[in-house]
C-alpha cells in the first residue's frame, strides 16, 4: 500500500536544560539552539494539492513552542535544586516543568503526543518529530501505525 503524502516543516528555538543524572557534562545546566522537524501526512491532498500549508504547521506548532519552550529552561520536576534556583531568578517566562528528564528523546516524544491537540482541526496527523540538540545530534519520535 502506498504511503500517504507528507510534508516537513523546520522550526527553531533556544532553550536551556540539564539532563538529571547524566554521567558527563550534560549534567550541567546549558543551552541549545534546537531545531525541530515536524513531518505531517494526510490521506489526500487538499483542493490545491497540499498536505497542509507550511504556515499552518508554523502557526499551530511553532506558536506552542514559542510560548512554552523558546527562551526558557526545560526542567524535570524532580530536579528540585535547579528548579528552586530558577524560580528565584528574575525572568519574563517561567521554566517549562516536565514530568520527564529533558533529553532530546523525551522532548521529541512529548511534542509528537502534543501535536494532535495542536492540529485537531487540520485533517492531518504528525507522524514524526525530529529534534536536533546540535547539528550532529538528534532524536526521532515516530508515530506507530
Amino acid at each position: 500500500m502506498k504511503k500517504p503524502p507528507s510534508v516537513t516543516r523546520k522550526l527553531e528555538f533556544d532553550a536551556a536544560h540539564r539532563v538529571m543524572n547524566h554521567e558527563s557534562k550534560c549534567a550541567t545546566l546549558h543551552g541549545h539552539r534546537y531545531v525541530v522537524e515536524v513531518t505531517a501526512e494526510a490521506m489526500q491532498l487538499d483542493e490545491i494539492g497540499r498536505v497542509i500549508d507550511f504556515s499552518v504547521l508554523k502557526q499551530k506548532i511553532g506558536t506552542w513552542i514559542d510560548a512554552f519552550w523558546d527562551h526558557t529552561t526545560i526542567v524535570f520536576v524532580d530536579d528540585v535544586e535547579v528548579l528552586t534556583a530558577l524560580l528565584k531568578l528574575p525572568r519574563n517566562k517561567d521554566p517549562f516543568v516536565t514530568g520527564w528528564n529533558p533529553t532530546a528523546e523525551n522532548m521529541a516524544e512529548f511534542l509528537l503526543k502534543k501535536c494532535p491537540e495542536l492540529l485537531n482541526d487540520s485533517g492531518v496527523k504528525v507522524t514524526k518529530i525530529r529534534i536536533y540538540e546540535t547539528p550532529n545530534c538528534w532524536a526521532d519520535a515516530v508515530l506507530d501505525d
